[in-house]
């Protein structure tokens, strides 16, 4: 390590569910400093939710769709004699639950023809159910560390 890193920042939890894994959604989906556009989008695609699903605790719904779409393995770039392997690593817990709220916001925001909050409901019932964009990439991520695991010798 060339310098210190940097100390990890508490995120506050939100205002309306007192979550920290949301209020970091709202943080992620922010786009030039409105966070209240962000948090519009986000609990209006949180009551779209609810109304859709008829499902009193829409939390759970969204725990349960970033737990879907969160990775547990990975492939991590490394060189070893000039030749470069893909070796598989295990996601931490707090990682894997932003590379899944990251892969929802941008599969998403890919989506055309309706709004964000609309998209962004949509994109996390997906992967609740266990279908949709973010969930083929999380098993995309799991197979390429399964090809690879030949090479898991050289971790370290």
């Amino acid at each position: 390590m060339r310098r210190r890193s940097a100390p990890k920042r508490e995120v506050l939890a939100d205002a309306k569910f007192d979550s920290k894994v949301v209020a970091k959604f709202i943080n992620m989906m922010t786009l030039q400093g409105k966070k209240s556009l962000a948090e519009k989008i986000i609990y209006g695609a949180l009551e779209s939710i609810k109304q859709q699903l008829n499902e009193p605790d829409v939390l759970k719904i969204f725990y349960k769709a970033i737990d879907n779409a969160r990775p547990r393995l990975e492939v991590k770039p490394r060189r070893v004699g000039g030749a470069t392997y893909q070796i598989p690593i295990e996601v931490r817990q707090e990682r894997g639950t932003a590379i899944a709220l990251r892969w929802i916001r941008d599969f998403a925001k890919q989506k055309k023809g309706k709004s964000m909050k609309d998209k962004l409901a949509d994109e996390i019932i997906a992967a609740y159910k266990g279908e949709g964009s973010s969930i083929k990439k999380r098993d995309d991520t799991h197979k390429m560390a399964e090809a690879n695991k030949a090479f898991a010798h050289f971790r370290w």
